[in-house]
């Protein structure tokens, strides 16, 4: 059978094919990266999903069924701390329970920092992302029907063949897409679309999406084939609104997962190559070994301190976060440090973030970048916020936003390289770093 257009976010994307063929060629075929050194079809992994289903079956944890009101949604969410507030809607077709995704009857997709859960009206799968810290995105089933013992089933293949793209950055990963429907959600053909990330024109946002409040005006929300699109049922779902502050991070955060997947999977290969000509694995890298992975880190690294992001106009922060509950929600997760700042904190007038460095610093995904990348990474990252790389490309960073930055990681960032800590007391000895 033919997959489906690639036409959205596609965390969630799947072939159209029946849930049981999916599970069914979970291990045949070709997936890019199966062998080593990444092995991405190994067993052994710590995703947030994977770690959920070892407790259901040691019995610690138990998914719930509701029979009247979403089935297992409010459960899995639950138990993978996914916050409902970070619903958005997306009616554009795509996953194989496509028939079912109208503009009348969107998809619903929830998500946190390393997972992502999508379902669709009277669906009989909910659909899941969840990033492993070596192996990056990891492509699971949960069957809605009720059961004894439900289980996450991993779906390789079906998913891979859309997930590792360019649009992914070559790697298993996610992506944000925008397009232009008609009015039954197929992508129209022939028309533009858009990957979307924090450097997207807000005017190229959003297509195919229910969005909620100030900012979805100047985007392609809420319309088809150049109308608007019809309402859907709020009560259908476990909250009203298409979030447009969840939309923004979305723009963020799947391209920063791919980033830091590429850079771990890069460095790793450049290691085994060295290992492999003969060095073992202590070889010294050749310049050309050490290009392969730190051309990526130096992307992400830009991505993390986003640069190149493109402007907000000017909009009313106070009234955005005051009527969106997912703001507050994400805001409220985040360390802070002695004066009550986190990365997490929003801007929302001509930017995403109040302080621009990207909370994932501090996932696992990112402290789990091998050696000598991540060092790459901290060390210019380093120069950057204590001043040191003055180069235009890094403009957009004033004096008092590297400074910010710099104190808010050295106060709440544990497992800071050596280098920061000789920093922190040379030249701020009063800087509360917790050097854990």
């Amino acid at each position: 059978m033919k997959s489906l257009p690639l036409i959205l976010l596609a965390p969630l994307a799947l072939l159209s094919l029946p849930a049981a063929a999916q599970i069914a060629v979970k291990n045949q075929g070709y997936i890019p990266y199966s062998d080593a050194p990444i092995y991405y079809r190994s067993e052994n992994i710590s995703d947030p999903v994977t770690k959920l289903q070892q407790r259901l079956d040691a019995g610690d944890a138990k998914l719930v069924y509701d029979e009247k009101d979403h089935g297992y949604l409010k459960s899995v969410l639950q138990l993978l701390d996914i916050p409902v507030s970070s619903q958005t809607l997306v009616f554009s077709k795509t996953s194989f329970q496509y028939p079912k995704i109208t503009p009348e009857h969107p998809r619903a997709l929830y998500f946190n920092d390393d997972v992502y859960i999508g379902v669709v009206n009277e669906g009989k799968e909910i659909e899941v992302v969840s990033f492993d810290k070596q192996q990056g995105a990891m492509f699971f089933i949960l069957h809605e029907k009720q059961a004894e013992k439900p289980r996450f089933e991993r779906a390789e293949l079906d998913c891979t063949q859309c997930h590792i793209a360019a649009g992914t950055r070559g790697v298993p990963g996610v992506l944000l897409r925008s397009v232009q429907t008609n009015d039954t959600g197929a992508l129209i053909a022939g028309a533009r679309s858009f990957i979307t990330d924090q450097n997207s024109p807000l005017e190229e946002r959003w297509g195919g999406w229910y969005a909620t409040g100030e900012i979805a005006g100047k985007t392609l929300a809420n319309s088809h084939e150049g109308a608007p699109a019809p309402a859907f049922t709020p009560a259908n779902f476990l909250t009203p609104a298409s979030d447009e502050v969840a939309l923004l991070v979305l723009a963020h955060q799947t391209q920063m997962h791919n980033l830091i997947t590429l850079t771990n999977y890069k460095t790793r290969i450049a290691l085994h190559a060295a290992s492999q000509a003969g060095g073992g694995a202590t070889a010294e890298l050749t310049p050309e070994a050490r290009r392969q992975f730190e051309k990526p880190a130096e992307q992400l690294l830009r991505y993390l301190l986003f640069v190149g992001e493109a402007p907000l106009p000017n909009l009313e922060a106070d009234k955005i976060i005051g009527t969106s509950a997912y703001a507050r929600e994400f805001a409220a997760r985040g360390p802070r440090d002695s004066k009550g700042r986190s990365l997490r904190d929003f801007d929302l007038r001509t930017r995403t973030f109040r302080y621009p460095l990207s909370y994932l610093v501090y996932s696992d995904d990112f402290d789990a970048l091998p050696e000598p990348a991540k060092g790459y990474v901290y060390s210019r990252l380093l120069e950057i916020l204590n001043g040191t790389d003055q180069s235009p490309d890094f403009k957009q960073l004033s004096a008092q936003d590297r400074r910010a930055i710099l104190d808010i990681l050295l106060e709440t960032k544990p497992g800071l390289p050596r280098e920061w800590q000789t920093y922190a007391r040379v030249s701020s000895p009063d800087t509360r770093w917790r050097g854990k």
